[in-house]
């Protein structure tokens, strides 16, 4: 039996939008619309047990998933919601055990619902630029509880002249200009290492791909992902007249080899046939 105790996280769920993270203390209480949550009432019940305020409203104490963890993370930039997050893994087949380069940090909801697939043997590297978001983000990995399975590098690959990684299964980029870096991206993927980048509008996916095919990468897709709940109750069941639209686009690829290289060498090497002359003569009559 799972029981809540000091420190522990929990979500106080009272309905799909009215719910809060928290990590238990004794000393600490809650105090929202519905009433006011002690956190000592918490300790000692069993996660999916439920408290009832002093107004007579009740929350239910549930165990967070790595989906409130995300829901609820602190935003210095655009997070990649769970709808898109749950395509980039099943696509680029992220699983235990992997190494994961990310380049653009955020906030660090990628960042963390990664790391919580490839832990406990793999580790995802990321980097960023901004001191300011890196903080935030450490911020999040740690509630999140994934930090120890997550590098930051706060570095420029665009500018790096030599690059910190090799041998990376998976490259996740969500930067503005993502065609800057595949060429660094290229050098740290292994042979068919795929690569996702997160793009917000369709001219970033013109130039993206186009960089895709010139620096031989395949299985090229551009993805877009909307959600749309529904509100099941008994005689009156409908769509949601709330859901999530547009978030970005998703482009995937994976590192292959066209063999331009060697084409190359073998034009440079091929010699042009001699084309050869002869002279004809007339004889004149007498």
């Amino acid at each position: 039996m799972d029981k809540i105790k000091q420190n522990s996280p929990v979500l106080f769920y009272f309905n799909s939008s009215k719910k809060w993270l928290v990590k238990i203390s004794k000393k600490e209480s809650l105090h929202t619309h519905i009433g006011v949550i002690k956190h000592s009432d918490a300790i000692g019940k069993e996660y999916g047990s439920r408290l009832t305020t002093n107004k007579d409203k009740y929350v239910y104490l549930l165990k967070p998933t790595m989906y409130d963890y995300v829901m609820k993370i602190q935003h210095g930039t655009q997070i990649v919601y769970p709808k898109d997050l749950g395509y980039i893994v099943a696509r680029a087949g992220i699983e235990s055990g992997q190494k994961i380069l990310e380049i653009g940090t955020g906030s660090a909801s990628l960042t963390s619902f990664v790391a919580s697939i490839v832990k406990p043997r793999g580790h995802v590297y990321t980097f960023d630029v901004d001191e300011k978001f890196m903080k935030i983000a450490e911020k999040n990995l740690q509630k999140a509880g994934v930090s120890k399975y997550v590098t930051q590098h706060n570095l420029d690959l665009k500018t790096a002249k030599k690059m910190p990684l090799k041998d990376m299964d998976v490259a996740l980029i969500d930067l503005g200009d993502p065609w800057v870096v595949i060429p660094q991206v290229r050098e740290m993927l292994k042979g068919s290492g795929a690569i996702f980048a997160i793009c917000p509008t369709m001219n970033q996916l013109e130039k993206l791909t186009q960089s895709l095919v010139e620096n031989e990468f395949t299985d090229i897709e551009s993805t877009e992902h909307i959600l749309r709940t529904i509100e099941a109750r008994e005689g009156k069941t409908r769509h949601s007249f709330q859901g999530i639209g547009h978030t970005t686009y998703l482009c995937y690829a994976r590192k292959a080899y066209f063999d331009r290289e060697r084409k190359k060498d073998a034009k440079k090497t091929t010699k042009k046939p001699t084309k050869k002359t002869t002279k004809r003569t007339t004889k004149k009559s007498a």
